[in-house]
């Protein structure tokens, strides 16, 4: 059984987090109530001391007095429920376990599992279940394989493509948590694959003779004692069908569509004008919760409050500067425009999380590039303003700038006009 002790007279039961996620994220949770609490109710003379004591003081014991043991139990019972299933059908067994091997390692769970297998070798000389686990694996790397054949950001392919040689080997954590798991679809493809190859080694009865974790080194624990028989070839068979269908079904329908570009293709840019970088809500540059950028010290221009998460290029040009923390872009137009894109107000504050530039300095764009990504929702979350100023940094060279007379807009439509001085 899991190492017990007591606490004031309370018994704990001892849990290792260090390859668990929902334990972590409910801890910290709790810290993080406590914490808006402490600094709301206590005065401030004393606030800076006493809310990282209470949160401390709550959040440890509760850690180790709730979620451990109830981690623990939870182990347990899958545990017992695989051993019950397998003893009912053992094909029901793998495609249980194939299933759900990877959601239990998300919330560390699979622990509960690892002393089974261990026992079984010990008791019997083999086990069924590691060999199981295998299409769980597999039907990741597949999904990961998948995201490289077809991804076309260039960083996308480099973490699938290491995530899939790593995952080959047993270690999934690159290709669920940086690859399947953000994109969905190929985390749940790759369970779905991981059944079905599941099935089909719990069909064949294949064991393993010695004790490992489930990588490709998985097949040649495969071998019988006697020599290769039909149920080495059971759990090649399924180990590869969970590969090739977690695969298929990505390449399939696991991604979004590729962009239509010829849908977005942006207006023609007139002389002297720019495009609306972002779609979403015209705001006149005096009503933006900023005075340096509503005062119009820094130029002319408008604010946009973005309804989506990519910053487009609004005219041809070149990229003039791009701020370290990536939420604030240069540009400077074959027309002679120079142009300022500053996406939310104080955004410099997120150190460039949630921003990604996909341009750099030097850079030639065309109208409707992608400048830059931002996650919209997290920022807000955060408790910033996504309000976008665009300011037209040389307006001392224009003799008037106007902007379009429209609320709502997306990225391509005439913005701001320019009449030369």
């Amino acid at each position: 059984g899991a190492l017990t002790d007591t606490f004031l007279g309370v018994p704990v039961i001892w849990f290792n987090y260090s390859a668990s996620v929902i334990p972590i994220i409910f801890a910290a949770w709790v810290s993080c109530w406590l914490e808006k609490q402490g600094n709301r109710r206590l005065p401030s003379s004393i606030k800076n001391f006493f809310t990282p004591l209470l949160c401390l003081g709550v959040t440890v014991p509760l850690t180790f007095l709730l979620i451990g043991p109830v981690a623990t139990w939870l182990s347990q019972m899958l545990a017992h429920g695989y051993q019950f299933m397998y003893a009912f059908a053992p094909w029901l067994a793998g495609a249980a376990a194939g299933a759900l091997w990877q959601v239990c390692v998300i919330f560390g769970l699979h622990w509960g599992l690892v002393p089974l297998m261990v026992n079984n070798l010990a008791v019997l000389g083999q086990d069924s279940l590691l060999p199981m686990l295998l299409p769980a694996i597999m039907g990741q790397v597949g999904a990961a394989l998948a995201v490289f054949l077809r991804a076309r950001d260039a960083r996308q392919r480099t973490l699938a493509g290491s995530a899939v040689t790593a995952g080959i080997f047993g270690i999934t954590e690159p290709a669920v948590y940086g690859v399947n798991l953000p994109l969905r679809r190929p985390f749940i493809f790759g369970c779905v694959a991981g059944a079905v190859g599941g099935a089909i080694v719990g069909f064949s009865s294949a064991h393993v003779y010695s004790f490992g974790f489930a990588s490709i080194f998985t097949l040649a624990q495969m071998i019988p004692p006697g020599g290769i028989d039909a149920t080495l070839w059971g759990g090649v068979l399924g180990t590869l069908v969970a590969l090739v269908l977690a695969c298929g079904l990505t390449l399939v329908a696991g991604l979004p569509p590729r962009e239509n570009t010829a849908a977005r293709e942006p207006h023609p840019v007139p002389e002297n004008a720019a495009l609306a970088p972002l779609s979403g809500t015209v705001l006149a540059l005096e009503n933006v919760p900023d005075p340096t950028f509503a005062s119009g010290v820094l130029g002319q221009g408008a604010a946009i409050i973005p309804s989506d998460n990519q910053v487009r290029a609004p005219f041809a040009g070149v990229v003039a500067s791009l701020f370290a923390t990536r939420h604030a872009i240069g540009l400077q137009g074959d027309n002679g425009m120079e142009l300022l894109i500053h996406v939310g107000i104080d955004t410099v504050k997120l150190d460039g999380q949630l921003f990604t530039a996909r341009v750099s300095v030097g850079d030639r764009v065309q109208p409707g590039d992608v400048l830059i990504e931002f996650d919209r929702q997290a920022i807000i979350d955060a408790g910033y303003d996504l309000t976008t100023p665009i300011i037209i940094s040389n307006s001392d060279s224009y003799r008037t700038v106007t902007t379009v007379a429209v609320t709502a807009i997306t990225a391509g439509m005439p913005l701001l006009t320019a009449e030369p001085a």
